[in-house]
C-alpha cells in the first residue's frame, strides 16, 4: 500500500515541472543541512566536486528515462547544497585571520558591522586588512573577529582601528546547547579578541627620539603581549572610509532616532519602543526583559519573522476593518513592510522578517497556500545561497520560518470551524487570537528544544497586547518623524503613545511576576522531530493545504467597483 502511495506521489512529481523543480529545492537545502555539522572545510570540498561528476554521468545514461533523470537531479541539488555549505567555511591558511587563533597579534581592520551597545559593554565585529605576529612584517588578511569592550569609548560603523589582543577561538559550553562557535560562524567570525589592551583608532602622532616608545600605547601593549613594537603600515586611524556607502545613511538616520527617542520617552518606555521601532532592546531592564520571555512575548521587542508576521497580519485585518477594501489594505501593510524595514537599517535578519511577512500577507490576499509554500521555500533557498549557516544555527531563521508556516497552514485549520459571525471588532480580536495560537504551536517544539521555557500564559497575554503594538508603532513613528519638525506636537503624540507603552509594561510585567507564568521544560531533539512530523500529518489530511478560508471576507471586496 505504502509503495503504491509512494509510486503514485513520485509520478505526480515527475510529471510536473514546478513540482520537480520544487523537490530540488528540498534536496539542495536538505544538502546544507546534512553538512551543518562541518566546522573544517579541509579537502571536502574537492571530493564533494569529484563526486558531483557522478549525477552528471547518471544523466546522461539515463536522460531517456524519466524517473532515473529525476533522481540524478536530485542528487546533483543535494550536492550543491553540500558544497554551498562547505564553501562558506574559510579555508586553514596563512591568508585567513583564524589561522592565528591562540597567539598574540597586532591587527588593522575596521568596524564592519553596526555596533552592539549594550548597557555594561560594546561588542564590534572588526574585519581585518592586515596582521603582525611573533616579530614578522605586516601581511594582509582576511577575516572578522569579534572585540568586546568597554562601554566607552565608542567606536562607529566604518571606522579604521588598530588593536594588540590574543586571538582565540570561540568555544562551546558543554553544558549548554547554545553553540557559540556556529553561532558566530554565521556572523563569519571565527576569532574573538581577547585581553585587548589597546584599542585605537585615532592617527598616531609619534615623538622623535626615546620617548616615542613610551609614549606610544599600541607599543607599549604589544610588549606586555610579547609583541614585536612594529608600528601598523597606516595611519588612517579613525576615519570612516569603509563599510557601505548605503548603510552609512542609515545607521546615521537610526542614531538621530535614538537620540529622538530618549527626548520623547523616558526609560523603560523609550527602550521599549525602540524595541518596537527597530528591534533595539539593549537599555532594557534585566527584570523587564526576563518578564517578556516568561510571558512568551518577547517577539513584539525583536526584529523577527515571528513579531513582523503577526503585525502584518493583524495590520492587514485592521485596515480592512476600518473600511479598506483587500487589495488596499494588503498594498498597504505591504509598504508598511518595506518602511519598516529600511527604518531598521536593512540587515540581513530584519530583511529575511520583511520577507517572511510578506508571504503572510500575499497568502491572506490570493488565498491559495500552495503558492505561499513555495515561495516560502525559494526564499528559504535564496536565503541558504547569501548565508547557509542560517538553516541550522540561526534560531531566530528558524522561529521566523515556523511562525510563518504557522500562519499560512495552520491559521486557517484553527479558524476552520470556529470564525465567529463576522463583524469589524469580532473578526479583528478573533484574528490576533488565531495568529498568536498558531504562531505558538508552530514554534513551541523548538523553543522548548532551543529554551527550554514554556510560558503558560503566552496565549492571554498576546491577545492581551497584540491589537496595540500596530498602534503603538504607527503613533511612535509619527512621533519620530514630526517632532524633527515641531518638538512640541511631536511631544503630544507621544503622550499618546506612552499610555500605551505603559499599558503593555503593566500586562507583561503583572503576569510575569507570577509564579505560574511560566516553567522550565526541555525537549530532546528526537520529541521536537516527532512533534513536527506528526503536525505535518495532521495538516496534510485536513485539507488546510490545499486552500485557505478568506478570515476577512465578510462583505468587503477585493477592489473598488468600476466606475460604469
Amino acid at each position: 500500500m505504502w509503495l503504491s502511495i509512494m509510486g503514485g506521489f513520485l509520478n505526480k512529481i515527475v510529471n510536473s515541472k514546478s513540482r520537480m523543480f520544487l523537490m530540488f529545492c528540498f534536496c539542495f537545502i536538505l544538502g546544507a543541512a546534512s553538512f551543518s555539522w562541518v566546522m573544517e572545510r579541509g579537502s571536502l570540498l574537492f571530493y564533494l566536486f569529484l563526486i558531483l561528476f557522478l549525477p552528471f554521468l547518471l544523466l546522461i545514461l539515463f536522460w531517456k528515462y524519466n524517473f532515473y533523470r529525476f533522481l540524478s537531479l536530485c542528487l546533483l541539488f543535494f550536492l550543491l547544497g553540500a558544497m554551498r555549505f562547505i564553501a562558506a567555511i574559510p579555508p586553514d591558511n596563512p591568508g585567513q585571520l583564524h589561522h592565528y587563533n591562540g597567539y598574540g597579534v597586532r591587527v588593522t581592520g575596521y568596524v564592519s558591522d553596526e555596533p552592539d551597545v549594550r548597557i555594561k559593554d560594546s561588542r564590534y565585529y572588526i574585519r581585518a586588512e592586515q596582521i603582525s605576529v611573533e616579530e614578522l612584517s605586516w601581511k594582509n588578511v582576511e577575516g572578522k573577529l569579534l572585540l568586546k569592550t568597554l562601554l566607552y569609548p565608542q567606536y562607529e560603523y566604518g571606522e579604521r582601528m588598530a588593536l594588540a589582543c590574543k586571538l582565540e577561538a570561540p568555544e562551546k559550553d558543554e553544558e549548554s546547547r547554545f553553540d557559540y562557535p556556529r553561532y558566530l560562524a554565521r556572523y563569519g567570525v571565527w576569532s574573538i579578541c581577547e585581553r585587548v589592551q589597546v584599542l585605537s583608532s585615532r592617527p598616531f602622532v609619534i615623538p622623535s627620539g626615546a620617548a616615542a616608545e613610551s609614549r606610544d600605547p599600541l607599543t607599549n601593549a604589544a610588549k606586555g603581549q610579547g609583541i614585536s613594537p612594529l608600528r601598523p603600515p597606516t595611519s588612517a586611524f579613525g576615519r570612516n572610509d569603509k563599510g557601505s556607502k548605503i548603510f552609512f545613511p542609515i545607521l546615521q538616520l537610526k542614531s538621530k532616532i535614538s537620540n529622538q527617542l530618549n527626548r520623547l520617552w523616558s526609560e523603560p518606555e523609550s527602550s521599549f519602543m525602540a524595541g518596537l521601532l527597530y528591534g533595539a532592546r539593549s537599555g532594557l531592564p534585566e527584570e523587564l526583559l526576563d518578564n517578556f520571555n516568561r510571558t512568551g512575548v518577547t517577539h513584539v521587542i525583536a526584529v523577527s519573522g515571528f513579531n513582523v508576521s503577526i503585525i502584518a497580519s493583524v495590520l492587514m485585518t485592521i485596515l480592512i476593518g476600518a473600511g479598506l477594501y483587500r487589495r488596499q489594505a494588503f498594498w498597504a501593510a505591504v509598504a508598511g513592510i518595506v518602511l519598516f524595514v529600511l527604518f531598521t537599517g536593512a540587515s540581513a535578519s530584519v530583511v529575511r522578517a520583511g520577507i517572511m511577512a510578506s508571504i503572510v500577507l500575499i497568502a491572506q490576499y490570493i488565498g491559495r497556500l500552495s503558492s505561499a509554500g513555495r515561495l516560502m521555500v525559494y526564499a528559504a533557498v535564496i536565503m541558504l545561497l547569501i548565508n547557509p549557516w542560517v538553516l541550522i544555527w540561526d534560531a531566530g531563521f528558524q522561529l521566523s520560518f515556523l511562525a510563518t508556516l504557522g500562519l499560512v497552514y495552520l491559521a486557517p485549520l484553527i479558524r476552520r470551524d470556529g470564525s465567529p459571525k463576522a463583524t469589524v471588532s469580532t473578526v479583528g480580536l478573533y484574528e490576533i487570537l488565531i495568529s498568536t495560537l498558531a504562531a505558538i504551536i508552530a514554534t513551541l517544539p523548538l523553543i522548548l528544544y532551543q529554551f527550554g521555557r514554556l510560558s503558560l500564559v503566552a496565549p492571554i497575554v498576546n491577545v492581551l497586547i497584540l491589537w496595540i503594538i500596530p498602534w503603538l508603532m504607527l503613533f511612535g513613528f509619527l512621533s519620530v518623524m514630526v517632532s524633527f519638525a515641531f518638538f512640541p506636537l511631536g511631544q503630544v503624540l507621544a503622550w499618546v503613545a506612552g499610555a500605551g507603552l505603559k499599558y503593555v509594561i503593566i500586562v507583561v510585567e503583572w503576569f510575569g511576576r507570577r509564579s505560574w507564568s511560566g516553567i522550565d521544560f526541555s525537549i530532546p531533539w528526537w520529541v521536537m522531530a516527532g512533534m513536527y512530523v506528526a503536525m505535518v500529518f495532521f495538516v496534510i489530511p485536513s485539507g488546510a493545504v490545499a486552500e485557505s478560508r478568506d478570515p476577512l471576507n465578510y462583505g468587503k471586496r477585493d477592489s473598488p467597483p468600476s466606475a460604469s
